[in-house]
């Protein structure tokens, strides 16, 4: 198993990167962050690996911290759900966003990856909820679900703001900056005008 790679990028490409190291080229299918930070930084690298082996071929799939490759290897443990589509994914979102996802069961959000649908999606959640609450050491950006939990109004405010085409990870984000208790009208008022900023 290869834990990581550094070395200099010798090849960019739409989804992967060659990367030299002592002389051997390393292909490996990366994250955009990390095509991203290459576009910038032409300097040595370190990315985190993942090999993949399967009866056709053996491929390095490539994270720029270790909190994407936490959050690759769990979602690749869900029937349906490839390499691939994993990169995809967290491509379209970062590990903190994928993991409240899982929590909260936002089947929108972790529908976003590239081949993954919606009963897929159901499937990442219901799998893999009990293994990001207890064992995942992704922060989850002062997402204090619990706090939403234990409050009528603003669960009320979660649903109507949902209605109106909002993503669970989106709204929890604007509520959680509401700080004090107030009735779901004024809630939703405020909460519009963070998703607005």
């Amino acid at each position: 198993m290869i834990g990581f790679i550094k070395g200099i990028a010798q090849i960019l490409k739409d989804n992967f990167i060659i990367i030299e190291n002592n002389g051997i080229g390393y292909k490996i299918f990366a994250t955009q962050s990390v095509l991203d930070y290459i576009n910038i930084n032409s300097k040595e690298i370190k990315i985190y690996t993942f090999m993949n082996v399967n009866e056709s071929e053996i491929s390095l799939f490539g994270f720029f911290n270790i909190e994407e490759l936490n959050i690759f290897e769990k979602l690749i443990t869900v029937s349906g759900v490839g390499p691939k589509s994993a990169i995809s994914l967290i491509n379209s979102s970062s590990p903190n966003e994928i993991a409240l996802a899982i929590i909260t069961s936002d089947i929108k959000q972790l529908s976003k990856g590239q081949g993954i649908g919606k009963k897929t999606a159901e499937r990442i959640a219901l799998e893999l909820k009990d293994k990001i609450e207890t064992t995942d050491t992704i922060c989850i950006n002062n997402q204090n679900i619990d706090n939403i939990e234990n409050d009528e109004n603003k669960l009320d405010a979660i649903e109507a703001l949902i209605a109106l085409g909002f993503s669970k990870i989106e709204v929890v984000s604007a509520i959680n900056k509401i700080k004090d208790d107030l009735p779901t009208d004024k809630i939703i008022s405020l909460a519009l005008k963070n998703l607005s900023n």
